[in-house]
């Protein structure tokens, strides 16, 4: 039925709007875009310089402004709408345990390998200071997509592990360091020109303690250290099921411990590999990237290190996957963050724009904090993973690589969880549906908790460095001494958290959640005096770590009046 003519001298019709339209579109913030990211990122900015990578600069801003591009940004919720599907045969009927991706995944990898990602600081012309620069980019990345990330930081963590074997790095070492992307399903030498690594350690018995683990490995001829093997057993939790070769744990015929294994995705023989992925993953967030169960029946591997010797070595993995773990998460908080400012800084309500509010902008002050002090912490650790590499490196930088890390994935990835629900209700009712990014940005922000060690495991982790590096740990609490020490509140929190490492070691175990969060905290505390202006650090260390605390719970939004939320807004995203 078509409704009566309006009358003309009516002023409230809508006389003048198009038949079939009930209103015009206002209020409503344009779409955050063609931006750099890495400039408008004062935090960022600040830190390769600091870091050894200011040469890398340029390629970072080139880069940040590519990556929010409308058709770049388009990109990561292609790849999260049309998830991987799993083709177990071919139309023949034949066994191909196949994964299919939708363009925008490899066209996200393109962009990732593009950048070196995978392996800027391995590569043979790295320069001094290739690890920060290779974080910053990995960071701006995150803040596009998270899924991505998942086979480019296993790749990245493989590389170590592998240089320790060099017959087999020799046949594979230009292909992991290429910055080609090729998805082809093809053995590695059949003309494939890059590769990728996963993982498959966890299964169903154990998870987390992976000493439980099952799969058995029976040499074949006389085995040992790069011999072949054939694998019996599964794997809970294997990713990226499409990659060309897994690092698996499996345990040795003659019940010795839990060996590593390099289990290539085809056979010697050319045909694919005895790997029957059971099915893929039906996953919170991480909707873009597969994981897999899956079945060896006798696959083929090649044992990577000593015999027994597994858990060490993927130890020396899950350490460069725990520092990507924290820069993921800060890439969340980062790109929640932003979107937050942009809608507040375009949308009003009551009469004013959100921004100008006093309660939202204690909100968005507050989460710039946090955000910032996420982001020094994750590229002080760059540094730290490139300098104590050296056998002669400072025993600080081994204290922050060992004993920080773990504290920093546990601290960080846990307050990602938090933030991104808060700024998703910056956006309100838009923030919660899927047509726009918030909603995926908080379904993604659980994983990097979970992988690659649970809270609880990085906080025992964080006993046990300290106990094992304690030459290293009190050089850096004293260096942290030294730069609190016109700070009381910091300095304060400092002989707190001694008092914690030092205290009674029959209930320190039941405390670790406690020393970990202290510890992060006094980290990115004495960050935040070194490297943010006096207000912002001063700001961040009173309500973290001072009497003001108490005041501010674990509530966004609860900054003392005293300090100027405006300005530390305005500081935080520069555009």
């Amino acid at each position: 039925m078509i409704s009566p003519s309006p009358d003309k001298s009516d002023k409230s019709s809508n006389a003048d709007t198009p038949f079939g339209q009930t209103h015009e579109v206002t209020n409503q913030p344009p779409q955050l875009r063609d931006y750099d990211a890495f400039a408008a990122d004062h935090a960022l900015a600040a830190a390769p310089e600091r870091e050894g990578a200011g040469w890398h600069a340029e390629a970072l801003s080139r880069d940040a402004r590519a990556l929010t591009q409308p058709d770049v940004l388009a990109l990561a919720d292609l790849a999260n709408r049309h998830t991987p599907e799993l083709n177990t045969h071919d139309a023949r009927g034949e066994r191909i345990d196949g994964i299919e991706f939708h363009p925008a995944w490899h066209e996200l990898l393109r962009r990732l390998r593009q950048e070196g990602l995978q392996a800027l600081p391995f590569e043979p012309d790295a320069r001094a200071g290739s690890m920060a620069a290779r974080c910053a980019g990995y960071f701006l990345h995150g803040q596009l997509e998270s899924g991505s990330l998942c086979p480019i930081t296993m790749t990245f963590a493989s590389i170590p592990i592998l240089r320790n074997e060099p017959a087999l790095f020799s046949r594979l070492s230009a292909q992991l360091l290429s910055r080609e992307h090729d998805p082809r399903d093809i053995p590695l030498d059949a003309g494939k020109r890059s590769m990728m690594i996963g993982m498959g350690m966890t299964e169903k018995q154990g998870g987390s303690d992976v000493r439980s683990n099952r799969t058995r490995a029976h040499a074949i001829d006389s085995g040992g250290r790069g011999g072949a093997y054939r694998l019996i057993g599964h794997k809970w939790f294997f990713s990226a099921p499409q990659c060309d070769a897994h690092l698996v744990l499996a345990r040795t015929a003659d019940e010795g411990g839990l060996s590593c294994f390099y289990v290539p995705r085809f056979a010697p023989d050319g045909r694919k590999n005895a790997v029957r992925i059971q099915r893929l993953k039906d996953k919170l967030g991480n909707r873009s990237n597969a994981s897999s169960e899956v079945e060896f029946f006798d696959a083929h591997g090649l044992m990577i290190g000593d015999e027994g010797r597994g858990v060490p070595t993927i130890i020396e993995m899950a350490n460069y996957t725990r520092l990507d773990c924290v820069i993921g998460s800060a890439a969340l908080m980062r790109a929640a963050l932003v979107e937050a400012i942009h809608h507040a800084r375009h949308r009003s309500a009551f009469n004013a724009r959100l921004v100008d509010q006093p309660l939202m902008r204690n909100v968005l002050a507050d989460l710039a904090l946090e955000s910032e002090a996420a982001t020094l912490l994750f590229m002080r650790l760059a540094g730290a993973f490139e300098q104590s590499t050296s056998s002669a490196g400072d025993p600080k930088e081994r204290a922050w690589r060992r004993i920080v890390t773990p504290a920093a994935k546990f601290w960080v990835c846990k307050r990602a969880l938090e933030f991104t629900g808060e700024a998703m209700e910056v956006w309100g009712g838009n923030g919660y549906v899927e047509t726009g990014p918030m909603a995926r940005f908080y379904r993604e922000a659980p994983v990097n908790s979970i992988w690659e060690g649970s809270g609880n495991v990085m906080c025992l982790d964080v006993l046990r460095a300290f106990e094992r590096e304690q030459d290293a740990a009190h050089a850096l609490l004293d260096d942290w001494r030294g730069a609190a020490f016109d700070h009381p509140v910091l300095a304060n929190a400092l002989q707190t958290l001694f008092a914690m490492l030092t205290g009674d070691p029959a209930t320190r175990e039941a405390s670790a959640r406690r020393i970990a969060q202290q510890l992060a905290l006094c980290a990115q505390g004495v960050l935040m005096l070194r490297h943010a202006p006096h207000d912002v650090a001063g700001a961040f260390i009173e309500t973290r770590l001072g009497e003001s605390r108490g005041e501010t719970g674990r509530v966004y939004g609860t900054l003392p009046s005293r300090f100027d939320h405006a300005e530390i807004v305005k500081r935080a995203f520069a555009v």
